[in-house]
């Protein structure tokens, strides 16, 4: 065989052999590809309220709907919760930034203890303290001096010889405050309150009636009697109901017997024409303006709930007169005008 022959049967051996000997080839994984601009979906933010089941069909809707709207607002999730526990809580990390609550307390020291990164917001939860990731409106910080202050300064406005009282609470931190804020107002409308017809001074108003916190409820009619004691000539035609002892028994016996009226809450239409005006807490614009403070993650501050007037009786509250209450309630609201009360 000649050697160039040689040579190629060699080779192509060497060849066929190589060949055999390849086995399966390793799989190729594919390179993953990535659409221009194209980010992940992140689950959105949320917001828990938790709303007890009892609460008012009114308040309840009120607060769904206020949540509801803030949460649509910032492009966060909205949750409504009966109750919420520290289980359920951690389910939601990390997408869980707020929660907001309404008395009674749910455990919020608990729940603010076992979620830091949350901020926890109290609705009128008293024995709550501000701090950390929980801030408070209302609670122990109840407008009750300021709304009791502005119906003192009110009151005399309807009243001859500025014959005015409060019913109030005894023994209580809030009908304690009340009483003294009723009284300041009074004198911040009329001073030592002296006319042509007297010249001293009337040390004997407000009469201030306080109802035990153990009185039964149908005993509160008997207290409101002391504030019509004809037979001193001491009684009061203005009185101004602690939102406590408001009841509308209470409220019927002093329009039957002709006396006008202040408080938080008109009891009944039926007493509409012998009620001023009602001087009522108003949380909304305090969980509006604390919102975007928590989303940013702001906490820990206590603020001070608004009050504003409704039930207005335009025959008696005129145009003149609304004027003057409301530029004190704004001084009380700005702290301008201060009610007398230590914190």
């Amino acid at each position: 065989m000649p050697l160039k022959t040689s040579i190629i049967s060699f080779l192509l051996l060497l060849f066929l052999a190589a060949c055999g000997n390849a086995g399966t080839p390793e799989p190729v994984v594919p390179t993953p590809t990535f659409t221009p601009g194209y980010t992940p979906t992140l689950v959105d933010p949320l917001v828990i309220l938790v709303l007890p089941g009892d609460v008012s069909s009114r308040d309840s809707e009120t607060y769904q709907n206020l949540v509801y709207d803030l949460a649509q607002e910032n492009a966060m999730r909205f949750q409504l919760r009966n109750s919420l526990s520290v289980e359920e809580l951690l389910m939601e990390r990390p997408s869980l930034k707020i929660v907001i609550a309404l008395a009674p307390d749910p455990g919020l020291a608990i729940l603010a203890a076992a979620a830091p990164e949350v901020q926890f917001l109290a609705i009128d939860i008293p024995g709550i303290t501000a701090g950390g990731n929980i801030t408070t409106i209302g609670g122990v910080d109840q407008p009750i001096d300021k709304q009791a202050f502005l119906a003192g300064y009110l009151a005399p406005m309807f009243a001859s010889e500025w014959r005015v009282g409060i019913l109030s609470q005894k023994d209580t931190p809030g009908g304690e405050s009340a009483r003294t804020a009723f009284t300041n107002g009074y004198h911040f409308f009329c001073g030592y309150c002296r006319n042509g017809l007297f010249s001293s001074p009337r040390p004997d108003y407000p009469v201030v009636v306080r109802i035990p916190t153990d009185a039964l409820l149908n005993e509160y009619i008997y207290f409101a009697a002391a504030l019509r004691d004809y037979n001193t000539n001491f009684y009061a035609e203005v009185v101004y109901l602690y939102p406590e002892v408001a009841t509308e028994d209470v409220a019927s016996y002093l329009a039957d017997e002709g006396v006008l009226m202040i408080g938080q809450e008109l009891p009944s239409e039926d007493l509409r024409s012998s009620w001023i005006v009602s001087i009522q807490p108003d949380v909304i614009p305090a969980i509006r303006s604390a919102f975007l403070e928590l989303l940013a993650g702001r906490g820990g501050v206590s603020i001070p709930t608004p009050l504003f007037l409704t039930d207005i009786n335009e025959s008696l509250l005129t145009e003149g007169k609304l004027a003057l209450v409301q530029e004190t309630l704004d001084g009380l609201l700005n702290g301008t005008i201060g009610t007398g009360v230590t914190p």
